[in-house]
């Protein structure tokens, strides 16, 4: 019975079919699509046209002349360019090892799922060290003075209104996102000085227990349309030394943020995650499969091709020091 070569792979949409991509993300605290809407593109590289957001915001003339001529304008705009880069995981499934361990659990099953974990893993880690970059943001960013777990004298509804501002006048654009990770989010619903003591005014006096301060009730406080919380860890330490457990996206940082609300590569925003699908990728991931004769097993490939790409860095505001990862404190 002849067996396909090492070169041959078959789309597995079946085993696609058991880790929906937005149910996986979502489970491991991933945001990344979420700050990062998809753009698809038609070619692996190209050049668009990017319009500065302040010539929207000129003032011209625009009364009719005594000729019954109208006044004429224009616009500039910088290219852009994109290219999309390939990044995958292979692991190889030994058969024989898959039929004695059969009755405990999937080989097959359980090798997909780790594949497709570290693909969207590294996926989004791109994406949060794309943002969480002093350096891009120079312009574009601020220091809490009171970190965010220091729950009696923190102002984050200041901070964060301050940002707003500071977007406004660079953009004439306000912020529609503030992310943050699960620590912070726990940091900011323990918060005494302003959101606890705001909600409490607001509903007559009511206690508010910090549990039942959602993600949207914060996005309320702050006047921004969500809070993006992400809850994913990684491990930080190098090959080969003890596990160092850290979160993706860093206690250090947050950022107010203006996201894509529509496909429309004309809409204003931050960032998006370009997208070609071409070759057969797929944003959550293509599972492909093959056979491989010399280790008498099969190999598992996820894989997709993006650019994660950074469109208006002003609409993008960086806040540092933002809780005090020392003190151990997530809750008073």
């Amino acid at each position: 019975m002849p067996s396909p070569s090492t070169t041959l792979s078959g789309f597995r949409p079946d085993l696609g079919m058991l880790f929906q991509f937005d149910m996986e993300m979502n489970r491991n605290g991933f945001i990344a699509n979420r700050v990062a809407p998809v753009a698809d593109v038609a070619d692996q590289k190209g050049t668009m046209g990017l319009i500065d957001l302040k010539q929207f915001l000129k003032e011209p003339q625009t009364g009719r002349d005594s000729r019954g001529n109208y006044q004429r304008t224009g616009y500039t705009f910088e290219d852009f360019t994109f290219e999309t880069a390939e990044n995958g995981i292979e692991l190889p499934i030994d058969r024989r090892r898959a039929a004695i361990y059969r009755e405990w659990f999937d080989f097959e099953a359980m090798s997909t799922r780790i594949a497709l974990d570290q693909v969207l893993r590294a996926y989004e880690y791109r994406v949060a060290s794309l943002l969480y970059n002093a350096t891009t943001f120079t312009s574009y960013t601020a220091a809490i003075t009171e970190e965010w777990n220091d729950w009696g004298s923190a102002v984050p509804i200041t901070d964060v209104t301050k940002g707003k501002r500071a977007m406004w006048e660079a953009t004439g654009l306000y912020p529609n996102a503030l992310i943050i990770n699960k620590r912070q989010f726990d940091s900011l619903r323990n918060n005494s000085t302003e959101i606890i003591d705001k909600l409490e005014s607001g509903g007559a006096g009511r206690s508010i227990e910090p549990a039942l301060i959602t993600r949207q009730i914060l996005a309320n406080c702050f006047d921004l349309d969500e809070v993006i919380v992400a809850d994913s860890a990684r491990d930080s330490a190098n090959e080969g030394q003890d596990v160092s457990i850290a979160p993706t996206w860093s206690d250090e940082y947050a950022m107010l943020a203006r996201l894509a609300r529509t496909s429309n590569p004309e809409e204003p925003c931050l960032c998006r995650t370009v997208h070609w699908s071409e070759d057969g990728s797929q944003i959550g991931g293509t599972i492909e499969m093959y056979y491989e004769d010399s280790s008498r097993g099969d190999v598992v490939r996820v894989r997709h091709e993006t650019e994660e790409k950074i469109f208006y860095t002003a609409l993008g505001y960086l806040f540092s020091n933002v809780i005090d990862a020392s003190t151990g404190d997530d809750v008073p």
